[in-house]
């Protein structure tokens, strides 16, 4: 054994040791104070929000009435002017009556050159294409049913595929002249003023663009025909 073992009790500790700190307990919070936090922080970002989109509201309004304009005149081929037509209580009337606000009523367009004479009438229409929905500004000659052009305003098609409807222009040169009701043919012939010859590839995105306009033409024909006949002021 060593000489300089020690068998004696443990040492006491010195008195200049320092002991550690007790761990401090987190102070509890009340779920009430936790539901009041939510509340206030979820009340501010709704604030926030609204805030947002009463201050945005008017210039988007103005881009999508820019939008709107720009596609009338494409699809009546420049027009000098045109009246703006409000489908109230199931006829059309260029003042309609207070009560209905004027955004939310289906609107046409019918458009003159610097003459005085009637283009024809330009509508919009929306319904499903293959992924989602395809809206179209229309424009037509409501007393022949002869189309004069369209436009697509909005598409989330296939790339590549289903938004030839709206990037072929040789899918769009073929509506001009054409007579609704319309009819989707893989080949066309050229002597039958209904035909419309579909997007290989995109068949049903184009017979969509088909059957929109045939319902368009379908829907706001006899309403625009009873207008010109005085059926409504």
């Amino acid at each position: 054994m060593s000489p300089h073992a020690h068998h004696g009790p443990p040492s006491a500790p010195s008195a200049n040791a320092v002991t550690p700190p007790a761990t401090a307990k987190a102070p509890e919070v009340s779920s009430w104070k936790l539901l009041a936090t939510l509340a206030i922080g979820g009340a501010a970002a709704g604030l926030l929000v609204v805030a947002v989109y009463k201050a945005t509201l008017p210039t988007i309004e103005r881009y999508a009435a820019a939008k709107e304009a720009g596609a009338v005149r494409e699809v009546l081929k420049a027009p000098a002017r045109w009246d703006t037509l409000y489908l109230q209580k199931g006829a059309l009337t260029k003042s309609p009556t207070a009560g209905d606000d004027r955004k939310g009523l289906p609107k046409a367009y019918v458009g003159f050159d610097a003459s005085g004479k009637r283009l024809g009438a330009a509508v919009t229409a929306q319904e499903p294409g293959f992924q989602e929905e395809v809206l179209l500004m229309i424009g037509f000659e409501p007393s022949s049913g002869a189309l004069i052009g369209f436009k697509v305003l909005d598409e989330k098609e296939t790339p590549g595929l289903g938004d030839k409807i709206e990037r072929d222009t040789s899918f769009g040169a073929q509506f001009p002249g054409r007579i609704a009701p319309l009819k989707g043919v893989r080949t066309r012939n050229t002597t039958d003023p209904s035909q419309v010859q579909t997007i290989t590839g995109a068949t049903i995105s184009s017979r969509a663009v088909i059957r929109i306009i045939n319902h368009a033409v379908e829907r706001w024909q006899p309403l625009l025909l009873a207008y010109e006949k005085g059926g409504a002021q």
